[in-house]
């Protein structure tokens, strides 16, 4: 069966709706344009978690093969913070994150953008810390520069992964071929959305001891 192929200005309003649908996002003042199934996101927002909802809003959208996302972060009046205040929250959010090893991580800040250095264990606390400074008052951007050194002995879960692949329901498992090497997993084959090749590469990341992950998944949908 011939599969059906969405043109640009379809792809471009469904993209619109669903911003639109989001109670998160404030789709006001940001532009949507398609070229081919890449999705470039334009304008402002008040608050970083909103560019970033943006895009996970873009990705959920069947037919979407990239997202460019443009959108500038302009933080008015009282939601803005100096450096320094912002700087203190997002140490203190990170102490008070269960999941974050906050002793193992720096935080610097400047003009607004958070850099978050240092090493962790796992991809999910990786990914927790971020999580815990992005939504705070004042940030107009995050850089996680933190690096996965796993204390835990390597182990090869190539079966593992796959297994995850086969439970998750927004996978389909038959199309991606999973290889180990030593802490590098690489992912190659084709997903059928750009929300399934982000499961993909979150249930790969969770596997234990794993330190990189090679992503040559392709879109086709």
């Amino acid at each position: 069966m011939e599969k059906y192929m969405k043109t640009d200005s379809q792809l471009r309003d469904d993209v619109l709706s669903e911003l639109r649908w989001r109670p998160n996002i404030d789709a006001a003042h940001i532009g949507v344009t398609a070229k081919d199934g890449v999705i470039t996101l334009t304008g402002q927002v008040a608050h970083f978690t909103q560019r970033s909802a943006a895009v996970s809003a873009a990705e959920s959208v069947l037919g979407v093969s990239a997202i460019a996302n443009e959108i500038e972060v302009e933080i008015l009046g009282l939601h803005k913070r100096n450096d320094s205040d912002i700087a203190a929250a997002a140490a203190n959010a990170l102490l008070w994150s269960f999941e974050v090893p906050h002793d193992k991580i720096t935080v610097i800040v400047k003009q607004g953008k958070v850099t978050l250095d240092g090493s962790v264990d796992w991809q999910y606390q990786k990914n927790a810390a971020e999580r815990s400074v992005e939504n705070l008052m004042g940030v107009t951007g995050v850089t996680n520069a933190i690096t996965i050194k796993p204390s835990v002995k390597w182990v090869d879960i190539k079966s593992k992964i796959e297994d995850a692949f086969k439970r998750n329901a927004d996978i389909e498992p038959r199309r991606i071929t999973v290889r180990t090497n030593h802490d590098a997993v690489t992912l190659s084959g084709s997903v059928a959305s750009v929300g399934e090749r982000t499961q993909a590469l979150r249930a790969t990341w969770a596997a234990p001891g794993v330190r990189s992950v090679i992503n040559n998944l392709t879109i086709v949908p």
